[in-house]
């Protein structure tokens, strides 16, 4: 999923963020009628702490996508996709992230499918001038939902907060072990987000989300994959994480105009602190 820093809030205003957040929450809730941009999200370099469990539900809504059957895959136009995703901080440097994704189309809810994340990240006691992390993505997703039914994602992470500036890059590169003959060669999906903290609590920016092809060879422009998100993030307590914005996709192969919402709360077991600083943002 970058995630915000704390400034410590008091119990009460603990609460009424809570219910800010229930709130979005129903609000991106309510009834839509869900294909691809299951977690759209650029990664951050911070890992989940110890003994910390976080909780994020992705809701995406296509507004403006396909209309017809691709490749064997299932249209996306007023399509609504929701993904949980638990990620489970194991050492101060490495944490584990299990993705359960779903979509609802026709008014009919179905699996879509799992995977699993590992991540590394480099400690804190290294003192690098930017974060570093690298995370390994593997999973299954059913026929009429991706071409590639098994496949593999490898995303190096780089990010730096200076001042209220904040930027990450992630330079992905992802590979099918079935599907189409162009699933099964690595390809490469840059993610980027640049972003402003107005606030304490309010950052803006944009995020960017690119899909090249093959490594060996791109495809022709329109063919890509080119998404701009303008999104929000908000830091209403530490143990909640809040991004939405509206995405626009300006190519023949990106879906044209979505909404997208990731709500996210923190479930400490021990007593390893919630990180701080601003490189714990959104992922």
């Amino acid at each position: 999923m970058p995630k915000r820093g704390i400034h410590g809030h008091t119990t009460l205003h603990l609460r009424r963020a809570d219910l800010v957040v229930v709130g979005i929450v129903v609000l991106f809730a309510l009834p839509c009628p869900a294909q691809e941009n299951y977690e759209i999200q650029v990664y951050g370099s911070t890992t989940v702490a110890p003994k910390t469990t976080m909780l994020e539900l992705h809701s995406n809504f296509i507004l403006e996508g396909s209309t017809r059957v691709q490749d064997g895959v299932l249209p996306t136009n007023h399509v609504l996709h929701e993904t949980l995703e638990i990620t489970q901080g194991i050492t101060p440097w490495f944490e584990t992230g299990f993705y359960i994704f779903t979509t609802v189309q026709q008014g009919r809810w179905q699996w879509v499918g799992d995977h699993i994340r590992p991540r590394v990240r480099a400690p804190e006691q290294w003192h690098w001038p930017v974060g570093v992390s690298l995370s390994a993505e593997f999973g299954y997703q059913r026929r009429q939902f991706a071409t590639a039914t098994w496949s593999l994602e490898v995303r190096p992470i780089v990010d730096q907060q200076n001042g209220r500036l904040y930027w990450s890059v992630n330079p992905v590169f992802d590979k099918g072990y079935t599907g189409l003959p162009s699933d099964l060669t690595w390809q490469f999906s840059p993610d980027a987000k640049i972003s402003w903290d107005f606030t304490k609590q309010v950052a803006f920016g944009l995020e960017y989300y690119g899909g090249f092809g093959p490594v060996t060879g791109v495809f022709p422009f329109h063919e890509q994959s080119q998404q701009f998100i303008p999104a929000f993030d908000l830091d209403v307590s530490p143990r909640w994480e809040i991004n939405f914005g509206v995405g626009v996709g300006v190519t023949a192969g990106t879906d044209h105009l979505l909404v997208k919402a990731i709500i996210g709360r923190r479930f400490n077991w021990g007593h390893s602190p919630t990180p701080t600083g601003k490189y714990y943002r959104v992922r």
